[in-house]
């Protein structure tokens, strides 16, 4: 005697993803381990689901700016007009500088655009490490 077989069963509704509404949702880099962390507005801090640590939240209105950090790369932000940024990840302290107080040169060896702080002597290239007189025509290696 044949057995009966029962149809497959429909497959579910495939979930639809709805954006949240403009506006709600916010973005701000951990302080523990650099990851991008979204939080709704109105939060006060937010806790990174990877590391754990707590970033606060800075207050409305409040401009942020961002670096890099020159001793591991990584995308710093900070709260603009800090004159210094520690990096959360190796620990190198960073200047936080204007844009107004800032210059720029070639590489002396491998031409790269490099950034300085105006008053500066010498400049060290971060990819070559070869150290370029400012306002010289001559450079140095070291």
């Amino acid at each position: 005697m044949p057995v009966p077989l029962a149809p497959y069963p429909s497959p579910p509704a495939p979930a639809t993803y709805a954006p949240p509404p403009s506006g709600t949702r916010n973005q701000l880099v951990c302080s523990g381990c650099s990851n991008l962390l979204l939080y709704p507005a109105g939060a006060t801090s937010v806790c990174c689901a990877v590391c754990n640590a707590v970033t606060a939240v800075p207050p409305p209105g409040t401009e942020m700016a961002q670096l890099v950090c020159g001793g591991c790369h990584t995308l710093l932000m900070y709260i603009h007009g800090a004159t210094s940024v520690q990096c959360s990840c190796c620990h190198t302290v960073n200047l936080a500088l204007e844009v107004n107080q800032v210059a720029h040169v070639n590489c002396g060896n491998c031409s790269v655009l490099l950034m300085y702080q105006y008053g500066a002597r010498t400049v060290k290239c971060a990819v070559c490490n070869f150290v370029s007189s400012v306002g010289a025509a001559t450079s140095i290696s070291e």
